[in-house]
């Protein structure tokens, strides 16, 4: 049976453990370097000896008290830990640390040394009456009160009354002579009085008329502009029968064209007389021409302007086979065409235009075309002077 002397001895006494060899520390550029942050590692500890059963040792004398042991050296301090490798930087740990302080770094050298300028504040959200609880939003609007009846009524009786003092000042506007009110008989018939001088002649009496429709039968025709006539007074140039009958209404100034047809065998004089007397003085004009039927006498032809060296050259009073006569009540213009053979042939029995071309009618001027030659001219005329003068074109005469 042993003793705790017996166990006290030198060879059971467990040795002690190396101490752990110095870790140097890992260089930057190490490229096998991984790890997210450098741990020192902990000293290895060998695990204990199997306890075996101690030999028999045979009884011996006390041995004498073995010698204190040792103090055991003291332990390094650990070594600072070591700088972080630059292969540290690529790790995703790494930037989800730092990547605000990187995102800047980046910025700062990517524009130099200015200075990044700071963001701009948010303008601060209006609070007032009408901002709502939270910024950026409005306050609810609070419920309209409702509109009575009464008012209901009121409203719309103005609205109609506004709509009435309009209607009522355009019209006044209208009635009066306003910037956009048609023209005044009164102001068609003066502005009549100075077609004769203010209208180009070529669109009195254009160089080439075309009328469709308008021949024997419907023909169309076509007339071409020989000689314009300077403007004269009435003295010379109308028949003595028909001077005397326009006389009471005056002349102002007297306006003539000469046509051919495209056959150039017939020839129309055109002719405008502007007079001197009022709308008055024009409807007893024409009242005194409808009652007489002056304008079917053959002593009231007008004159043909025949100039010398055109196809008109041998047109004369000898030659006049049908003839209109147009006594203007809108305004103060006689309007009057004749009509004739070109190659200068006599005619005895002459005949007025609205007769020769009615149908069935078999005369020479009828069947000829002098009779629609002359009408149709003289219509083409008497709708210029009137739409220079700002009036639609209408016969305003009695047959």
């Amino acid at each position: 049976m042993s003793t705790d002397a017996e166990c006290a001895g030198p060879q059971h006494t467990p040795p002690i453990p190396p101490q752990p060899p110095h870790r140097p520390a890992m260089p930057d550029d190490d490229p096998m370097t991984t790890v997210l942050r450098p741990v020192p590692a902990a000293p290895a500890v060998p695990p204990p000896p199997a306890h075996r059963p101690a030999a028999p040792v045979p009884p011996q004398a006390a041995p004498p008290t073995a010698p204190p042991r040792p103090a055991a050296p003291p332990r390094p301090a650990a070594p600072p830990p070591p700088r972080q490798p630059a292969s540290f930087r690529d790790t995703a740990a790494f930037h989800l640390a730092n990547s605000e302080k990187l995102w800047n770094a980046d910025r700062g050298r990517t524009a130099g040394s200015t200075p990044a300028a700071p963001p701009t504040p948010r303008p601060a959200q209006a609070v007032g009456p009408g901002a709502g609880p939270y910024p950026g939003t409005a306050a609810p609007r609070a419920p309209r009160p409702r509109r009575s009846r009464r008012h209901r009524l009121a409203t719309a009786a103005c609205l109609v009354l506004g709509i009435g003092l309009l209607g009522g000042a355009a019209a006044g506007s209208w009635l009066t002579g306003g910037p956009d009110a048609p023209p005044t008989a009164a102001d068609s018939f003066a502005k009549g009085r100075d077609v004769w001088h203010r209208t180009p002649v070529d669109t009195l009496f254009p160089r080439t008329v075309d009328g469709l429709g308008v021949g024997p039968g419907g023909s169309d025709r076509r007339w071409t502009r020989i000689a314009v006539a300077p403007d004269s007074t009435c003295a010379k140039a109308l028949d003595p029968g028909l001077a005397t009958a326009l006389a009471p209404a005056g002349c102002t100034r007297l306006l003539r064209a000469t046509y051919v047809d495209a056959t150039r065998s017939s020839v129309i004089t055109v002719g405008a007389v502007t007079t001197k007397t009022d709308a008055k003085g024009m409807l007893a004009l024409n009242s005194r021409f409808s009652t007489r039927n002056l304008s079917a006498r053959t002593t009231m032809m007008p004159l043909p302007y025949a100039p010398k060296g055109t196809p008109a050259a041998g047109f004369g009073p000898a030659q006049r086979a049908s003839w209109t006569l147009r006594i203007l009540t809108d305004i103060p213009v006689v309007v009057y065409a004749v009509s004739g053979f070109a190659d200068g042939r006599a005619v005895t029995g002459p005949q007025p235009a609205e007769a020769a071309v009615r149908p069935g009618t078999t005369t020479a001027p009828a069947e000829s075309g002098l009779g629609h030659d002359a009408k149709a001219l003289a219509d083409r005329t008497e709708t210029v002077f009137r739409k220079a003068a700002g009036i639609p074109g209408q016969n305003t005469e009695e047959p």
